[in-house]
């Protein structure tokens, strides 16, 4: 990838603020490391996750307890960068004035199909360099919730992959997510 110039999340507030993105040919991107970058297209089994996502978050969150947000920001001024993850779950705050940022954030999650090189990797690598100890992909080809945690010095230290059984998020130990369940109304491709 080539880049031209580099900006930082002010001046990416900025841009959004004046318009810069708007109009008919609108593309999704997010920044990442102070580069534009696009998003990869949303399929019909990503939709459908980020529903079935965000139906468990509501249903199983303690009332008032986080906010959920879907597709929205996380702001991390050290590294120029605002990603866009799925779903967050962060600290019950008032974010009017500034997105959330990593300390605020309890869960991030990302759905995965042909993204999933770049969340494994340059995402995952993000997310670990700010800190963010919660970080699940969920990968869709292989059906799996890859669980990421103990962010240490750029990289996730602890990396589990479930198929099968459950995995609790570490801010609300109490909740789970059946790995099975949430790729049920998905077609078997054989």
């Amino acid at each position: 990838m080539s880049t031209i110039a580099k900006i930082n999340l002010d001046e990416y507030d900025q841009m959004i603020r004046s318009g810069v993105f708007d109009g008919p040919n609108q593309r999704r991107i997010e920044l990442i490391y102070g580069e534009l970058r696009d998003m990869s297209p949303i399929s019909e089994f990503h939709e459908v996750l980020v529903d079935v996502l965000t139906e468990w978050s509501f249903e199983t969150l303690p009332e008032k307890s986080a906010w959920i947000r879907v597709q929205n920001s996380v702001g991390i001024p050290e590294l120029d960068s605002a990603p866009e993850p799925d779903i967050g779950w962060m600290a019950r705050r008032d974010y009017t004035l500034q997105r959330p940022r990593p300390d605020d954030v309890l869960l991030i999650i990302e759905v995965a199909n042909s993204s999933l090189r770049f969340d494994r990797g340059e995402k995952a690598d993000l997310y670990a360099t700010a800190g963010i100890k919660d970080y699940w992909i969920v990968n869709i080809p292989q059906r799996l919730v890859e669980v990421h945690r103990k962010p240490r010095d750029g990289r996730y230290c602890e990396i589990d992959s479930v198929g099968s059984g459950a995995v609790q998020p570490l801010a609300f130990p109490d909740i789970e997510l059946d790995a099975e369940t949430l790729f049920a109304r998905l077609p078997v491709h054989d």
